[in-house]
């Protein structure tokens, strides 16, 4: 499903927002879960994140985001089947703008792409981290959880 925002003020278009969402069924009882695949072992800047039911009770809030997953957690373990709360995707990436905005406030961002690669609970801390731009004026970004998996990952470009 492709979902677009535009946010536009007095002088024009000021945020284009894209959404390819990818809705997956539940796999069957009997398959294990995929392999996670290791977060890169080296950044030049990261950021510990404690989260708690309190900050994605207010994300949920905040983005009228309903769904029981981010803050319900009897439901999520007991009719998801999932350990924990989950971390919403969009709180992450948001979160990697964030990171790379505080390292770089004098640099203008035009453009950050972002892929969730696995769920992220409630449970433990995770990183959210990054290497500095590239030649190509682009800094890689990414989240890892507790055990070093690789959850998300971004790709930040910056204007010349």
């Amino acid at each position: 499903v492709c979902v677009r925002h535009e946010i536009s003020n007095l002088h024009g278009l000021a945020i284009s927002e894209e959404h390819d969402i990818v809705y997956r069924s539940h796999a069957p009882a009997d398959t294990s879960p995929p392999l996670s695949k290791p977060a890169p072992k080296n950044c030049d800047f990261s950021k510990s994140v404690n989260p708690g039911p309190v900050l994605l009770f207010r994300y949920s809030a905040l983005t009228f985001n309903g769904h029981r997953i981010h803050y319900d957690r009897d439901y999520v373990t007991q009719e998801e089947g999932y350990p924990g709360l989950i971390v919403h995707g969009p709180l992450l990436a948001t979160l990697m703008i964030k990171l790379f905005a505080d390292h770089f406030p004098e640099k203008q961002l035009t453009k950050f792409e972002f892929t969730a690669m696995e769920p992220v609970f409630d449970l433990d801390p995770f990183r959210v981290c990054g290497l500095n731009p590239n030649k190509k004026n682009a800094a890689e970004l990414w989240i890892k959880n507790h055990t070093g998996s690789l959850c998300m990952k971004g790709l930040a470009t910056i204007s010349q």
